[in-house]
């Protein structure tokens, strides 16, 4: 890739943030010169991250759904990936890329306003009370926060 005209000399390749999503996925950002992705790798004898060609999946995170494209390479086998900037000519230095990388990472596990919303929606279509809906600690501080700052 190097010289291509969609390469950011700034950028150089870096996993950032890798974690475990469950017993056998790892979800993180990869930095490349030329495009910043979400990655989920997986135990490289598991099928389940095989997709087909132009095939996409949608994994389900507290901040919403989100689509990913498959590829596999002979070093990490299966993977699926959603293209956060393609090409990355908004990051002046690795540093900022990093950063956002690691704000990614972060506000990935973050339930927002519009995905609480859309479950308490969900629950009055089913004919249940919002009230019945499970609550995290993270949810339950984020309601009495939200509900401080009106």
């Amino acid at each position: 890739m190097a010289g291509l005209a969609l390469n950011n000399p700034a950028l150089r390749v870096q996993c950032v943030g890798f974690r475990a999503l469950d017993e056998c996925h790892r979800i993180g950002v990869l930095i490349t010169p030329w495009t910043i992705n979400l990655v989920m790798v997986g135990d490289r004898f598991s099928r389940e991250l095989h997709l087909a060609p132009d095939a996409r999946r949608s994994w389900d995170f507290p901040s919403g759904s989100y689509d990913f494209m498959g590829g596999e390479e002979a070093e990490c086998g299966a993977y699926q990936f959603c293209s956060l900037f393609s090409p990355a000519f908004e990051f002046p230095d690795q540093g900022s890329a990093v950063a956002t990388a690691h704000e990614i990472m972060a506000g990935l596990f973050v339930e927002t306003a519009d995905c609480a919303a859309e479950r308490v929606e969900a629950a009055r279509i089913a004919g249940r009370s919002p009230m019945q809906l499970p609550i995290n600690r993270r949810a339950f501080l984020q309601g009495m926060l939200g509900a401080r700052k009106s």
